[in-house]
């Protein structure tokens, strides 16, 4: 439907607006979340926004679960997602080749664990499959896809991202691998934040890239957008858009 609507869009008047690209993304401060008055936010929906902006394409955004934005993108129901690109993922979706931003990730457990001290003593994965540790993820997690799950560890996975709190602090797993600054405030919403410690552990960092359905037109122009993301840090506008939620 999108190669369909560009090509009309070439012959149409230059007044005719091209159809926005859609950009299907889960609710999850502080990457993507609309405010109580309905306004988009999040480090991702202003980096992406502002590079789409550059290059005059405009996005209309939908929220739907994490497993029902991808299942929409690999159908054309919807254009884009933001992701960590996997195997699977690039079979229906195209993408870029610098990540426009790098997620550290860290090892939570709960308060108490009796094996609190292997856990802190975790230096690779390897470690995780060693110590035979359960691990709390939500569905579609495409990083625990590819480095955990398929190293054979067990895994219990949430439908909604912010359940992964809950379902941790009560004891259905031993660890959670996550970015802290989207971590807390939802630790927070849960009323876990006495029963969930951070650790010091650094595991990776998740790379992300916009990702575009492979039919859609505007799959073409992924190479102008890394080109656009490289001058939007160059200048230091990408730093400038992170320093305003760091702390938050």
């Amino acid at each position: 439907m999108c190669l369909t609507l560009l090509l009309l869009a070439s012959f149409a008047p230059l007044s005719m607006a091209a159809e926005p690209l859609r950009v299907a993304y889960p609710d999850f401060w502080p990457f993507f979340t609309r405010t109580e008055e309905g306004y988009m936010t999040g480090i991702f929906y202003e980096i992406v926004s502002e590079a789409l902006s550059r290059m005059g394409v405009s996005a209309k955004w939908q929220t739907y679960p994490w497993s029902r934005c991808q299942a929409l993108v690999r159908s054309g129901d919807a254009d884009a997602m933001i992701t960590f690109p996997t195997a699977d993922r690039l079979v229906y979706s195209a993408t870029h080749d610098d990540p426009f931003y790098m997620k550290r990730l860290k090892i939570f457990t709960t308060t108490g664990h009796p094996r609190m001290k292997e856990i802190s003593e975790i230096h690779s994965i390897d470690d995780i499959h060693r110590l035979g540790l359960v691990v709390v993820t939500y569905h579609g997690n495409g990083w625990n896809d590819k480095y955990i799950r398929s190293r054979g560890i067990k895994t219990y996975e949430s439908p909604l991202i912010k359940n992964v709190w809950l379902m941790l602090a009560n004891h259905r797993g031993d660890i959670a691998i996550e970015w802290p600054m989207a971590a807390w405030p939802l630790i927070k919403e849960g009323r876990v934040e006495n029963r969930i410690v951070e650790t010091d552990v650094s595991l990776d960092a998740m790379p992300f890239h916009l990702m575009i359905n492979r039919d859609c037109g505007y799959a073409s122009q992924l190479p102008e957008f890394n080109e656009t993301i490289k001058r939007m840090r160059a200048e230091g506008h990408i730093k400038a858009i992170l320093s305003k939620y760091e702390g938050k």
